[in-house]
């Protein structure tokens, strides 16, 4: 019993009371999460989609081709705007970079007071 699967244990099937106290009644994580489907309940199939032309001619779709996979693979889409998303991104590189030059800045102002300062109160 011990090393065998991982899967969950009928603790009244387990003989060994060793074995018995080891084996866990509670299904862990890693087992299996999602109910099997028997015979006389099958799996649902799955809905199939009509085939889009336009969308198997996209350059997502051509480049996915090439690289030798079945379909586009690449999260996201095309931005409607990307204005808005541009402008947004020099927003926060400019104030990234006014971060930056504030946290060196006030370095050298605390240094320089600390300069000034230290021998006297000292």
């Amino acid at each position: 019993m011990i090393g065998a699967s991982r899967a969950a244990v009928d603790l009244d099937d387990v003989a060994d009371p060793a074995e018995r106290d080891a084996a866990s009644a509670v299904p862990r994580h890693d087992d299996a999460v999602t109910a099997t489907h028997t015979e006389s309940d099958p799996a649902p199939e799955p809905a199939t989609l009509p085939a889009d032309p336009i969308a198997y001619d996209s350059p997502r779709a051509i480049r996915a081709r090439e690289k030798g996979l079945q379909a586009p693979y690449i999260a996201g889409g095309h931005d409607p705007d990307p204005a808005a998303g541009l402008a947004e991104d020099r927003r926060y590189g400019r104030l990234l970079v006014a971060m930056a030059v504030a946290i060196i800045a006030s370095g050298f102002v605390i240094g320089t007071l600390i300069a000034l300062l230290g021998p006297a109160g000292g």
